[in-house]
């Protein structure tokens, strides 16, 4: 798995988007027992504080250190750095699996191995991810296409395009119980946007390589612009089990 949130964990922490309620409904109907959870490639837990009210126990897990230390305190979540690929957890532990915004960084042989062992056979894997992000201010929005589509080509991770294909094309080795779309809708401010954008990835990558910053041209727009933002992103889900293997039947001669 990559690591590429480790610098600047408090931003990401800060700028990044939460999930509707909508999706944790859409999860837990799946759920009959809500024991033991592992969120997998928690970051700073934004997705983790959702589960906190529901669980007995969970685990949280990231490989970066930095990320967690931003996630926020509840005395039924341990946050733990392991890499989702090699745990330590033992077998048939969990009565969920979530993964949120992380499952296109991680090896999906290795971590589809480690839910096979460790999830229980009742249990449920979720997946979620949040894709581009859309403005309803047609200068924004167009600044932002240019930035995404032109600006950072070639400065994004090859592993982006899972998103972009609303994790349709991500191996999914499970038995599909649902696979859906939410929305998320928020009222940001210019300076909001810009601490999200400066998340993204294709940024980092593109700051390290070039004197000038790649925000720059947004930037003079908002600043023109000068009003509060609707912005959305489209919320990806899918819902899988373990999937059982059928006994051959054998007749007697």
């Amino acid at each position: 798995m990559k690591d590429l949130f480790s610098k600047d964990s408090q931003l990401y922490q800060q700028a990044r988007p939460s999930y509707p309620q909508e999706v944790l409904q859409e999860i837990l109907q799946y759920v009959p027992v809500k024991n033991f959870a592992w969120d997998a490639g928690a970051g700073s837990g934004q997705f983790t504080q959702l589960l906190a009210p529901y669980f007995d126990h969970i685990v949280a897990t990231d490989i970066s250190a930095n990320q967690l230390q931003f996630a926020p305190y509840f005395e039924n979540v341990s946050y733990q750095v392991q890499a989702s690929e090699q745990t330590s957890f033992v077998d048939k532990s969990f009565d969920l699996i979530t993964v949120a915004q992380a499952i296109h960084w991680f090896d999906f042989e290795k971590f589809y191995k480690e839910v096979y062992r460790t999830l229980k056979p009742t249990g449920i894997l979720a997946v979620i991810g949040y894709g581009m992000i859309c403005v309803q201010q047609d200068k924004v929005q167009q600044q932002i296409q240019t930035l995404y589509f032109e600006k950072l080509k070639g400065y994004w991770d090859s592993e982006r395009h899972y998103i972009d294909e609303g994790y349709k094309t991500i191996p999914f080795p499970f038995e599909e119980i649902e696979d859906c779309a939410f929305k998320i809708q928020y009222q940001w401010s210019a300076a909001q946007l810009l601490k999200y954008l400066l998340t993204w990835s294709a940024v980092k990558h593109y700051c390290e390589k070039n004197q000038d910053h790649p925000l720059v041209d947004l930037a003079e727009v908002l600043n023109v612009e000068n009003e509060d933002l609707v912005v959305e992103f489209p919320v990806y889900l899918r819902i899988g089990k373990l999937k059982t293997l059928k006994k051959k039947r054998f007749m007697k001669k």
